[in-house]
């Protein structure tokens, strides 16, 4: 899979992928992240990527043509097939990002991870782009930050980067309803008074199934309530 990054600060990455998972998947040519600085698009010997917003409001606003110069750069040279790719924004207005969406991301051939700044962008990338994400309900002052943390939700789910089935039983996942995951347990069996649960200890497996199933439903109830509905 191809990852591309159009940002203004390219240098912001240079250490999050070099380490654990996602430096793994690079090793063994599963993913490919590759970046592009917006600002080599800006227009005059200054490079301008943003304005003024029409209308007046507060901050500078990136401009579209500077924007769909840099996608076009990033995009398959020729559509077919083999080039399956999606390009999304990266702004606190777009549908929030999900576990789904991060599985529906590995199928990709190629991700286009637009990062956003300044007071937002030009309206009209709407024509440019095929969706607009956030990561939550609240303000960054870029997409870089955001950008790191899809690749990783991403790249965690493309075959061959971790143990097969390893995250079936995850939260959100759909053998578990799109719920939370039970709680874990490991050595010592008993800490400053607290147990590890019987069943747990019982090798009873069938039992032990059926209390993770109930923990699933009790953890999401008191942590995550609205995801029960």
């Amino acid at each position: 899979m191809k990852i591309t990054i159009l940002t203004l600060f390219p240098e912001m990455f240079s250490g999050p992928f070099d380490h654990s998972i996602v430096k793994r998947a690079k090793e063994k040519g599963l993913i490919d992240i590759n970046f592009i600085n917006v600002r080599d698009f800006g227009i005059g010997k200054h490079q301008v990527i943003d304005d003024t917003s029409y209308g007046g409001g507060v901050g500078m606003v990136m401009r579209v043509d500077v924007l769909h110069e840099a996608i076009k750069s990033a995009k398959c040279k020729v559509q077919s097939a083999k080039c399956n790719e999606k390009t999304v924004l990266l702004s606190a207005s777009g549908k929030t990002f999900k576990q789904q969406t991060a599985k529906e991301y590995s199928q990709l051939d190629h991700l286009i991870l637009i990062c956003g700044h300044y007071e937002g962008v030009d309206a009209r990338i709407e024509h440019y782009i095929d969706e607009e994400i956030s990561i939550g309900d609240f303000v960054l002052t870029g997409g870089e930050i955001p950008a790191m943390l899809i690749i990783d939700s991403v790249t965690r789910l493309i075959d061959g980067v971790i143990t097969e089935g390893a995250t079936e039983d995850e939260s959100f996942s759909e053998k578990n309803g799109m719920l939370l995951e039970y709680p874990h347990y490991t050595k010592p069996q008993e800490y400053e008074g607290r147990k590890v649960p019987e069943i747990l200890l019982s090798g009873n497996h069938p039992k032990i199934t059926e209390w993770k199933k109930e923990e699933v439903v009790k953890k999401t109830r008191r942590i995550r309530p609205d995801l029960l509905k």
